[in-house]
Formats: C-alpha cells, structure tokens, sequence
C-alpha cells in the first residue's frame, strides 16, 4: 500500500472521489461532511447541516453536486461551488445508509433502515420509486455503471438484484401517444417501476455490502458472517462463484478494483484485504493497530482508492505508477507489461526487446522499480522489490530489435539497489553488511567496498562512484579509491538526474529539488508544496521538472516557474527544444511541446547574453504581469519597459528605471495628479529642474514652485509667485515669497494691509525702514511693541543657489550595450511618445541640458488684467483659472544623456540573509535571517507549533545575534553584516555558510544542570522555568551529528517529564484547601520519569 493521503478525524462512514479534481469527500458519524484536497493535503470546505450521523455520500460525475444521507432520515443535495445545500428530499423513516447519483439521468438511489430503497429524480425533487422486498435493513445499494440495474444487500441475508428498465423508458419520452396512454394506464392501476431480477443467497449473517464490477457480470459482496462472496449473472440467472475467506470480523465494504482484476475488502478486524478476482486467493493485508474500517471507495478514472475508520480515513494506491526507465544517449530503455523496451527519440521508434520474467509471488509491488543500462555491452540491470529486494541482468543481443521472441535465462541476485558502475562492473548494495557488492556480468563478485554511511540506495555517479543515500543526506564515493568525494545535507532523495555532461545533478525529494555539481556543491534548493515526480536536463542547462499537476522550470541561480498543467502526471524522459519528451503511467511514450520562451528569456537574463534578450524582444511574444514582475525583481526595468503597453505600467516602470522621458509621455497621456506629484519627485532626484517645474506647474502647486525658484535662484519667477499669491490673496503665499525673495518692504506691507501692525512695526524697525516705523508707531498709539536694546539685528536674506538655473550636471560615460539596444528596440513602437517627449536615449557626444533653450522653462505668463483680486481666501491658490500656464506642445525636455549617459551604479546584490533562506530547512536559520514568517511556517509544518508567543524573544535573539552593525557616516544608515558559521580570512566570498547561532546545543547542558539544581533546592517554578526555557530552544537549535540528534531526543523526554512533574508540584503547593486534590497531584506526580532525588523532593 502506498499512502498518499491521511487525515485524522471522527469516524469515516462516507466516501467519494471527485472524477476530475484532486478532492475527496468524507461523510463523518459526528454529523460533519469534509471535503478535501487530498493531492495538497488540505481541508477545502466542511457542511454540516445534518443531524447525526452522516453515512453516504457521493459526488456527481458532471454537475458541481454531492449528495448526503445521514441518521436524520433525510437526504440533501449540495453545491460545492455556492457552498450550500440547495434542497431536502424527505420520505424514508429512518436511518439512510448510502445514497448514489446515476452517471446518466437525473436520479439518486438511497438505501434505508426502513428496509426500503428509493429512486429520487433530483431535478424534480421527487421519488420515483419505491423497491420493497428487503425485511431488514438495507446497507447498501448502488446503480450498475452501464445497465438499467440496481444492487442492494441487507441484513436479512440476501443480496438483491433489480432491474429498473421500465423506470428508464418511463424516464425517457415515449416515442408515441399508445406508449404514454399504456403508461397513463400502468401508473393508475399500479405498475411496477423496478422488479427484483436475482435474490442472491448464501451469506449466513447479515450482508453489509454489495457492488457491481465495472464491465463483467459479476458481483461481490460482504457480509457479518466474516466471508466475501463472488457471484454470476447472465440474463436469466444468477449464481454463487466462490467464497475468498481470511477476515477475522464482519466485513464493511468490498468492490471490484476499476483498472486490475483484484476484488478489494475492508473489515471491523482493522483489515483491508487485497483478493486475486481470477484465482480467489488473497494477495496481501494491511492492518492497523486500532482503527476498525467502514467504507471503501475507488476513484472512477485512477489508480486510487480509499478507506475510512474509527479516526479518520487514507487515500491510497495499491502499486507504484512509475515505469523503471533508464535515457542513453538518443534511445530511453523501459519496461512495459512485462517487456523491455526501446525507444529512439530522433526516430520517435518504439521496440520490443525481450521478455521480462514475472515475479514467483503473488504480492503487489514486485515489478520492476529501477532500470540501469550499460551502452558498450548492451546489458541491462532491473531492480524490483520482489523476495526483499532483487535484480536482474539481460545482456540484450545487438539483432534483438524489433524481435520479442528472444528468451534468455536472466541472472538474478538479491539487493535492494543495482546500477552499472563502469563498462562490464556493476554495484550491488547489500543492506545487511552496508556493502557495495562490485559484479561482472557473469554476475561474480570482484570486489567488496564497506560503505561510509548507513545507505538505503545507490545511484550512478560516473565511472567507478556511487552516490549512497542515508535518510538526511547523501554522499558521492569513489568504490576503487573508498574515498568520500562529495557529501550535501538534503531530505532523502527518491530519484537523481545528472546533466549530459556529468557537470550537474538534480536530487529530487518528495516534495523538494535540490540542484548541486558533480562534486554536491550545493547550488539552490526549490520546494514544491505538492509530490515531485520526474525531471530532465535540457540543452541550455535548465533543469525541467513535472509535479502531479505541473511541467515546470528550475534555472541554475534557483528560479523557477510553471511550463503549462498537466492532466495527468508524466515522467520525463528528454527535453530537446520546445518538445518535451516523457512517459505516461500505461508506459506510452508521449511528446509534448511547450513553449520555452519565459525561461529561455529568463536564462538569455541570467548569464547577461543581451543579444539574445534583444532578439527574444523584437520577434518573441513574451508579456503578462509575471515576466514583467520577474524583471523588476532582478533589476531590469528598463527591459521590462519595452514589454508593457499599458499607460501605467509605463510609468511606474519609466520611473523605476529613471527613464523620464518615458515618464513624462506616459503622464501627459494619464494627466492625474497624483502620476505629476510623483513625476517631480522623480525628476527632482535626477536634478533636472524643467522637469520638475512643468510637474508642479500642471499640479498647480505653487509652494512647492516658489521653493523650487528659490533653491534655482530664480528670482523673476519667485517675483511671479509673488504676484499670483497676491491675485489669489493668498497671504501665507505673499509672505513666503516675500522672505525668498529678501524683500523686506513687501513683507512689512502685506503684513500692514493683513492688519497685523505690530509685527509690521517690529520688521521695519529692526531692518531700518525709519520713516515706515514711524508712521506705524503713530498708528498704534500707546501699544508700540518694545524691541530689546541688546539684541543684535541682522537682514533674513535666503542663501545664495549652488547652481541657478540649470539641471544638475551629469557625469558622461559611455552607453551599456543593453541600453542602446533596448532603445532602438523599443523606439519602433513607441515614435509618436518620443518626439513629443525627447525620448532618445542620446547620442556619444551629449551635451548638458540648456536651460536657455527648454521651451521657455516652465515660464509662467500672468494676464494681470483679467485677474479680479479675491476677497475670499477659500482656495488657497489651487484654482487659479486664468493663469496661462505652458501648452501641451511646449513639454520641456530632458536630454539624451539625462538618462543613458549617467552613471549606473552596480546592481545591489543578494543579501546573505536571503542566501541563508535559500540554502536551508531549519527554523532556527530562518529565524536567524530575520525571517519569522517562513520560520514559523516550517515549525508548524515540521513539529506542529501554533503558539509562537513563548519563541518572540528567542526570535529575535536568534537575528540579532547572528547580525552585527558596522556605523558608517554620520547619517548614513548603520550596516548590516551578517555573522556566518565558522568564517575565516580564507573562505570564499562568494561560498556562504550557514549563520552563527546564539543558541547552541552545548547551553542546553549548562541550563540542564542548572535546572537539576534548583529542582534539588526546591525552587520549583524557578526549575520550571528553565525546564520550559530548553523545550522553547531545542527547535531553534541545529546539531552537526546523529549523536546530537539522539541526545536531544533524550533531553526531550526528561525536560518534557520535568515539566509535567513540576507543575503538578507548584499546583499541589497552590491548593493548600483541597487535601484530596492535594494527593492526587502528589500520586501523579510519582508516575513521572524523575531523577530519584527528585522524586524524594517532590514527596
């Protein structure tokens, strides 16, 4: 049996498989119905408008339905897609035990207590028929797949087949008015609908169960009496063929396997039970400890099945899928139904080579697992796990193509894993003595080489090497030397792909790919949430890989992205070009072609070929939202600019990348005042001021235009600014202008005519206006101001600009060949903008921006005289209608080199935080990066934590204490530096190590001790404390040996121990009132695994 899937939960009385998506539905006896994804492994939805019990279900073929039956003798029918239940259908008047849809009409069959079984047409929510004959009740029933038929058992013994012809034609419109008026006449003397054809005899209990096979006239059923009966109908008949006998207890479910001919049973002894159909005999058991089965249920189109009990269910497969394979050069060597084949991939010709012999036992997974092939000799090895492990060697006959008659005697050995490591030699590992047993092909021992770890599988890792793999890691050793060439900490590896050159290798997991060189330099790691199943090397390095679902890429630095889904899973065999070469599950070769665009891009990319990116640019049809996402990411948006239509995206990605002049096409075409406010930040950091003054000017943002005139020395237009303030009585505006401007009368005026005299006085009397001080004294009479007489006055005058007028120079260096190719790539498409905006991406020879010739720079032109002075200072000078602002054709313009001829500085690289992301599994690294979320993540999946409460601060230790801060300028940020395990002068810079941890294995002995020690002195909540101080650090903490491990399983149990001991010892203190509860706790307390000195304090 190979489990897929297992959930835990109240008992499974129901089941059913969706026919297209990865779901399966679980009816429970708590009255709950779950519906799940077993191929994620997640819980989609739950209902749970029952009442009781909830003891069928099932899915309908086409229609986005379920229906349910349950204890509460009703029957709804669901909406998985609404999430609701759309109606009730009421009649039977107890227990209803299953319920089925037909896979053609509109009807459910429902099997009741009330010894009655009931057709329901569920598009007009009513019962069309009623079966009685049963008297007792019925367990089960269930529509013939193909034929007008219906099977039910009870526990009246029997097991009942009825045909329910005359309801189809009653169903389908009669062709003719006689056919309804003989109908008419049927329904009103009473006509019978469904009629029992067989009544099967012979269980001597009750019958819990009953099927159909899928194509043969046959039936199985189970009964209390422990047996499973095999029965033969024809059309006028029926009778008992045989009586498979082996259960221990009554016996649930049983049903015909859809794709083999084995008869499948589940039983209360906690038993499923694998039956031959043809022989009768029982091919293999699976038990469980102490769950007893209820339900089988098989998936209508795979190789699938599943059963539910006391806790929950399992989705599981019989027999490994997966054909033994093995690529050669241009021909791939597999086995199918008992032969081994030979495919020509240049010639797409497929071949029978010779006959495989069958397995001597009748278990299931004894065919073939693995596949080697040596090309010189033409010999093939075969591994299977028939007698505990064996192979097989053929030495395949050069003639022997296309003939299939050839048999030749193999030579067989045992050992769980063969593979060929030179011309004529081939290692055997043997589990027993972890030994590699070197063989020639007269299958005799020539050489025995001890293994340097407990290895459970060898793979091919070049002339003379093996890769043996433990279950943590895996290590490359040399078989003539016994040397240890390589060694990679990784999850254990089910398959591995080497490259065609032997440069590079694939580990594939479970759920994981891990790529590394020949020497398992680990290169990057890629997770999967769901199974992976194959992968191949293609021409330019990229490693494609298929999961379930999915034909996927992974490039060398470790990104990746999805091909197109599949529909069903395939092994892939070679990737050449845009055609994808594999094998299906039947052992059919198919070729499939992809569209290899996206990573040959993202590869073009990668290793900086950007003529290939240019080339893929004009004449490939690369877009979406996630090449463009991906180049932002990597740094590239000015690449990314070229790909994007959209005004937006245009803009947000000009800005990005400081093309601003793309950026400003792009607002002109938006015009919102949000896309100018950004444009002027923008062009404000690139120094180019027309830019920024156009920004403001179109946003009428005057504070921000006078400030820019004052920071550009701009005096006339600051006395433009001055006089629109005055236009607007906008008097802050006046003010303002005025103190840039150092205009001292201008102030002392607007702050007379604004009424505030005091102030008026003070400035011209401290700036030396005697004649306007005066005249304002006598205004204010007696409450002249007092001006202190020792003060020291000075004139308020603005500094003068660094540059007035002019951008920012910029530093001239040449253009990068990615830029101006991208510009004579992306001008085709995008003329009109570029004349408009001096969109050119400059010229060898640049000149610095004049400011003398940028369309009148933003010049602001004021008809005074159609300006009437407002009274109400209610705008604030934001809707100032008459003012003549530039036209749309007088854009200023930047010049070519503000952009292409400035320095780019060097593309920041990968933080070694993120390396350490990429690079690990482990919690406590990933808490160390600075990275709670994914550490969170990984204690949830790997221990089942949810309460992070009590881990914040070690958190947060962990990232402190693995970063030290380097202080640079005076306000510049600090920097970051990483601490990395056991750095030195010598290392590469370019190899990371994991980081350096604050919290080591060797502490939790020292807190160990303390703890001991303040349990000896009866500080109880003290050791408590420390107790639980090593149980919130152990899963931060990384160990380097199997030796570690165990001791921190051991340190586990005792800290675990303590904890339980000693809280029920702080409680027992607590409860001083309660002498009962008091010697419970005390009685607990000596069931705890302590230090017998502990346990004497505790007493």
């Amino acid at each position: 049996m190979l489990t897929k899937f297992e959930t835990k939960s109240n008992r499974v009385k129901g089941l059913s498989f969706h026919s297209k998506r990865p779901w399966i539905l679980a009816s429970l006896h708590s009255g709950v119905i779950q519906l799940w994804d077993y191929r994620m492994g997640t819980l989609i939805d739950r209902f749970d408008e029952h009442d009781g019990p909830v003891r069928g279900v099932h899915f309908h073929k086409s229609q986005p339905l379920f229906v349910s039956g349950g204890d509460d003798y009703k029957i709804k029918v669901w909406n998985y897609k609404t999430h609701r239940c759309l109606f009730t259908l009421l009649g039977h008047l107890d227990y209803i035990r299953t319920v089925q849809f037909h896979d053609e009409y509109p009807w459910i069959v429902s099997a009741s207590d009330d010894q009655t079984i009931r057709i329901w047409n569920w598009q007009s929510r009513t019962c069309v028929s009623v079966l009685t004959g049963h008297n007792h009740y019925v367990m089960c029933a269930s529509f013939h797949p193909k034929e007008d038929l219906v099977v039910s058992a009870s526990l009246d013994q029997t097991v009942r087949v009825w045909d329910i012809g005359a309801l189809r034609k009653k169903t389908v419109s009669p062709a003719d008015d006689i056919l309804r008026l003989s109908q008419m006449n049927a329904d009103l003397f009473g006509g019978v609908d469904a009629v029992v054809k067989y009544v099967l005899e012979g269980h001597d209990r009750g019958v819990n169960w009953a099927s159909f096979h899928p194509n043969l006239p046959l039936i199985v059923s189970g009964a209390d009496d422990r047996q499973v009966k095999l029965w033969r109908m024809n059309d006028t008949k029926a009778w008992e063929v045989d009586t498979p006998r082996g259960h221990m207890n009554n016996v649930s479910c049983v049903m015909f396997h859809a794709k083999q001919d084995i008869i499948v049973s589940n039983s209360e002894d906690k038993s499923i039970r694998i039956w031959d159909a043809t022989k009768r005999t029982a091919i293999q058991t699976f038990r469980r400890e102490h769950d007893r089965f209820w339900i089988l249920a098989a998936h209508p189109e795979m190789n699938l099945l599943a059963a539910g009990h006391d806790s929950g269910m399992i989705v599981f497969k019989l027999e490994r899928e997966r054909p033994a394979f093995c690529v050669s050069g241009e021909s791939l060597y597999y086995v199918k139904e008992r032969f081994l084949r030979l495919y020509e991939f240049s010639y797409q010709k497929d071949n029978q080579l010779v006959p495989i012999r069958r397995p001597g036992s009748v278990s299931l997974n004894q065919g073939p697992r693995t596949l080697s092939f040596s090309p010189t000799e033409n010999a093939v090895l075969i591994c299977s796990d028939a007698d505990g492990g064996s192979y097989e060697l053929y030495l395949v006959p050069k003639d022997s193509v296309g003939r299939s008659d050839v048999v030749q005697e193999a030579k067989k050995g045992s050992g769980s894993s063969a593979v060929f490591v030179a011309r004529n030699r081939f290692a055997v590992l043997d589990k027993g003595s972890n030994q590699a047993l070197v063989k020639n092909l007269k299958n005799e021992i020539v050489k025995k080489s001890p293994l340097p770890i407990p290895t459970d599988a060898i793979f091919y890792a070049g002339t003379g090497n093996i890769l043996c793999r433990a279950e943590d890691r895996i290590v490359i050793f040399d078989l003539q030397q016994r040397l240890i060439l390589g060694e990679l900490q990784v999850p254990s590896v089910k398959y591995i792909v080497w490259s065609s050159d032997m440069e590079t290798i694939a580990l594939l997991s479970k759920h994981a790919i891990v790529i590394a060189n020949k020497k398992l330099v680990h290169h990057c790691t890629l997770h999967e949430t769901i199974r992976v199943k194959s992968g191949a090397w293609d021409e330019n390095g990229v490693f494609i890989y298929t999961t379930l679902n999915h034909i996927k890429y992974c490039l060398p630095n470790g990104d990746s992205g999805t091909i197109r889904t599949l529909d069903v899973p395939v092994y892939l065999t070679k990737v050449s070009g845009n055609k994808i070469y594999c094998l299906d599950r039947d052992g059919k070769n198919r070729i499939i072609t992809v569209d290899a665009t996206e990573y040959i891009f993202k590869l073009a990319l990668l290793r900086k070929r950007f003529d290939h990116v240019m080339n893929m640019i004009r004449n490939s049809q690369l877009c979406g939202q996630a090449v463009i996402a991906y180049l932002q990411q990597k740094g590239f948006p000015d690449v990314a600019l070229h790909f994007v239509k959209d005004e937006r995206t245009r803009f947000n990605l000009a800005l990005e990348s400081g093309n601003i002049q793309v950026a400003v096409a792009s607002a002109k075409e938006i015009d919102e005042k949000d896309h100018w406010y950004r444009l002027g930040i923008e062009a404000l950091r690139q120094g180019i001021t027309s830019i920024v003054e156009y920004a403001y000017q179109r946003t009428k943002n005057f504070e921000r235009l006078s400030f820019l005139y004052l920071v550009t020395g701009n005096r006339e237009k600051l006395s433009k600014m001055l006089r629109i303030a005055e236009m607007k009585n906008d008097i802050m505006g006046q003010f303002h202008n005025a103190m840039y401007l150092g205009d001292i009368q201008e102030r002392v005026k607007i702050l007379e005519n604004a009424g505030h005299l005091p102030l008026a006085y003070i400035t011209a009397k401290t700036h030396g206006l005697i004649e306007t001080a005066e005249r304002l004294a006598a205004e204010l009479g007696d409450n002249v101001p007092i001006i202190p007489e020792d003060k020291n006055h000075s004139l308020l005058i603005p500094p003068a600009p660094l540059l007035c007028g002019a951008d920012w120079p910029l530093l001239r260096v040449m253009r990068g060949i990615v830029e101006g190719d991208l510009d004579v790539a992306g001008r085709a498409g995008h003329d009109d903008e570029e004349e408009a905006s001096g969109a050119d991406w400059g010229e060898e020879d640049l000149d610095l921006i004049d400011v003398g010739r940028a369309i009148q720079n933003g010049d602001i032109d004021i008809e005074v005289d159609n300006i009437e002075p407002n009274d109400e200072d209610d705008e604030g000078g934001w809707e100032l209608e008459d003012l003549e602002l530039p036209p749309e054709a007088d854009t200023p313009v930047a010049t070519g080199n503000s952009r292409a001829s400035v320095f780019v500085a060097p593309t920041q690289g990968m933080p070694v935080s993120q390396i350490w992301l990429q690079k690990s599994s482990i919690a406590g690294e990933h808490a160390a990066s600075g990275n709670f979320d994914t550490a969170m993540r990984l204690l949830n999946r790997q221990l089942g934590i949810n309460n992070f409460g009590p881990l914040k601060q070690m958190f947060m230790e962990l990232c402190m204490g693995s970063h030290t801060y380097l202080p640079a300028l005076t306000l510049a940020p600090v920097i970051s530096i990483a601490v990395e395990k056991g750095w030195s002068d010598s290392a590469s810079p370019n190899v990371r190590s994991p980081p350096s941890l604050v919290f080591k294995f060797s502490q939790l002995d020292e807190k160990l001790k303390a703890a001991y020690r303040a349990t000896t002195e009866g500080k109880f909540p003290e050791a408590l404390r420390l107790f639980l101080q090593i149980l919130h650090t152990i899963p931060l903490v990384v160990v380097d040996s199997r030796r570690e491990v165990d001791e921190v399983k051991e340190l586990i149990e005792i800290a675990k121990e303590y904890v339980l001991g000693l809280k029920m010892e702080v409680k027992r203190k607590e409860t001083k009132d309660d002498a009962i509860r008091q010697q419970e706790l005390a009685a607990y307390f000596t069931n705890c695994k302590l230090q017998k000195i502990h346990t004497k304090v505790g007493a």
